[in-house]
């Protein structure tokens, strides 16, 4: 291994659910199994138009361009008017292989290294720090209840904001006058903003989830602007990798290059699945209904259970509160349950007060976890300590 090499990899923390790993080993020895809600991961099936796109489009000898097919991005375009409000050309967007790639390698590919600073929320997705070390910046978390005055602290630095919203793991969102008043900021400071909106039709306590690109957000213009997009969630894709980054055509343009010559390209099949995904609504609202109802039956059990839920107006998740502060202690309490949650200080130290639960979890599993909750109040399981 080469010293550079060497060097990038001891930036980078312990992957987080190597972690969970005994917690999991515990849970699994509940006489009815593991629930495991610790990860987002979708376990409905594939819609089967999607499904049909992919295997007609499997005759595909041929390389497919970076910059995606006309179809696609005129797909992309209608979406983002019909589902979010939003005027954007076709030329101004790309396809990328899911949405974590386009987190961890955005400020790379935009340029940024040593000496630039990446702003993202205190308690968020890991990747976005990483993406960060990726590109040897400087990662600043910053709070969600005056963001900008946190920005303002160094803000001859950034170059680059993250925003999240919903938020994964708290999913909180962000109204017009918050992310307006991020913009407005950025553009002074001469800072990229980029908006990860993977949750955005998933909302259940709102019924306005705005855009970054949203013209009441940005008075119509998308420079300086990104947002990415992901169908993994509202259309259970994530085992085919299908996302998007679209905004400021310039930046769009700047990332396409690097991807160009990087050999960063989504499949034939997969753009083909992905304008089957993005033309037919029917089946969001299927999937969101499913959620919808195992949100619904997990909230209740755990209030009746005496937790605390907290943020989660949208989005996969239910933010937790841990009681005393201590977020792995309740890891534990809900492995004696059988019950396999994230701790939330996997997304900062801010978060270790809570706990994440994800709603990625089929209805008898779902129910399993009510029936447990339900015959098991807050402390009543076994005391908090070290997993056995």
């Amino acid at each position: 291994m080469s010293p550079s090499s060497a060097t990038l990899a001891a930036q980078l923390p312990e992957f987080p659910w190597d972690a969970l790993v005994p917690y999991a080993e515990r849970a699994a020895r509940h006489p009815d199994g593991t629930v495991d809600l610790s990860i987002g991961t979708p376990v409905d099936p594939t819609p089967a138009l999607i499904r049909a796109a992919l295997s007609g489009a499997a005759d595909a000898a041929g390389y497919p361009t970076a910059r995606g097919t006309m179809e696609l991005r005129r797909a992309v375009a209608a979406w983002f008017d019909r589902r979010r409000g939003v005027d954007i050309a076709p030329a101004a967007v790309l396809p990328t292989i899911g949405s974590k790639e386009a987190v961890a390698w955005l400020p790379t590919m935009l340029g940024l290294g040593p000496g630039d600073v990446v702003a993202h929320p205190a308690i968020a997705y890991p990747t976005y720090d990483i993406g960060a070390r990726l590109a040897r910046a400087t990662p600043l978390p910053y709070g969600s209840v005056d963001p900008v005055s946190d920005l303002n602290t160094v803000a001859g630095s950034i170059r680059l904001v993250w925003v999240n919203s919903p938020a994964n793991p708290t999913g909180r969102v962000a109204d017009v006058a918050e992310l307006r008043r991020i913009v407005v900021w950025a553009r002074e400071a001469g800072a990229i903003v980029v908006s990860d909106e993977c949750y955005a039709e998933l909302s259940w306590d709102t019924d306005d989830v705005p855009s970054l690109l949203d013209p009441r957000v940005c008075d119509g213009g998308h420079d300086g602007l990104l947002v990415l997009a992901s169908l993994s969630k509202r259309s259970n894709l994530a085992g085919y990798r299908a996302g998007i980054v679209a905004g400021d055509p310039a930046l769009v343009e700047v990332v396409h290059q690097v991807r160009r010559h990087s050999g960063l390209m989504v499949s034939t099949p997969v753009q083909a699945a992905m304008m089957a995904a993005l033309t037919d609504d029917a089946h969001v609202e299927a999937q969101r209904e499913r959620y919808r109802s195992r949100r619904e039956v997990l909230r209740g059990a755990l209030g009746t259970a005496g937790w605390t839920i907290e943020e989660s107006a949208a989005g996969l998740y239910l933010w937790v509160v841990a009681p005393d502060g201590d977020c792995w202690a309740t890891v534990r309490q809900f492995a004696e349950l059988g019950i396999l949650v994230a701790p939330g200080a996997f997304y900062g130290p801010d978060g270790s007060g809570h706990v994440r639960l994800a709603l990625t979890a089929t209805d008898e599993r779902i129910g399993s976890a009510v029936a447990r909750l339900t015959t098991a109040r807050l402390g009543s399981t076994a005391p908090a300590g070290t997993v056995r």
